[in-house]
């Protein structure tokens, strides 16, 4: 994939199916550190020990209408590729919780993306879900978290298009940009 923020969405769409009810994506970037660490937690069904130990197989998938799965390997791959590294955990009925970091420099490393649309999109596409978003970026702190958020609209729904476009705002004013 040519941007974290797509691999950010196969992770967040793979907890979906999962049956999460609350996802958790956390962006750092440390230009002291030379590091970018992406981290999303679900609160799914989970894996168990064996099939997580298979997972950056590209043969290993849980889909039934192929037997190729390439989401995870893919992004072991770009994580290797940059000096990073890739670590998943997950627990039965308890959740999963992917982490990969690149060199946040290095020539290999694709760029985060398109993070708003991504999260965006799949906020409003999912608004039964609970969705935060964290973002440190040399000690700069962004969050957008969708409970806070339907707490404070009430009655209107968060996929209403003001709020589509007030997300759309918040994001782009307070996020990470690195295209």
């Amino acid at each position: 994939m040519r941007e974290l923020s797509l691999h950010i969405l196969d992770i967040m769409q793979n907890s979906i199916v999962a049956g999460a009810v609350r996802i958790v994506v956390k962006v750092i970037a440390d230009e002291a550190k030379n590091l970018i660490m992406i981290r999303v937690e679900d609160n799914g069904r989970g894996m168990k020990p064996d099939f997580v130990a298979k997972v950056a197989d590209p043969f290993v998938t849980t889909r039934t209408t192929r037997n190729v799965g390439l989401g995870i390997p893919l992004l072991a791959a770009a994580a290797q590729a940059s000096e990073g590294m890739f670590r998943i955990t997950s627990k039965s009925r308890r959740g999963t919780c992917v982490e990969v970091s690149f060199g946040l420099h290095h020539i290999d490393r694709s760029p985060l993306g398109d993070i708003t649309s991504t999260m965006v999109n799949t906020i409003v596409s999912n608004p039964d879900i609970s969705f935060r978003y964290e973002q440190l970026v040399n000690g700069k702190e962004f969050v957008m978290d969708t409970d806070e958020m339907k707490e404070q609209l009430g009655d209107t729904p968060i996929d209403d298009p003001m709020v589509i476009r007030w997300m759309r705002e918040y994001m782009e004013q307070g996020a990470m940009r690195d295209e």
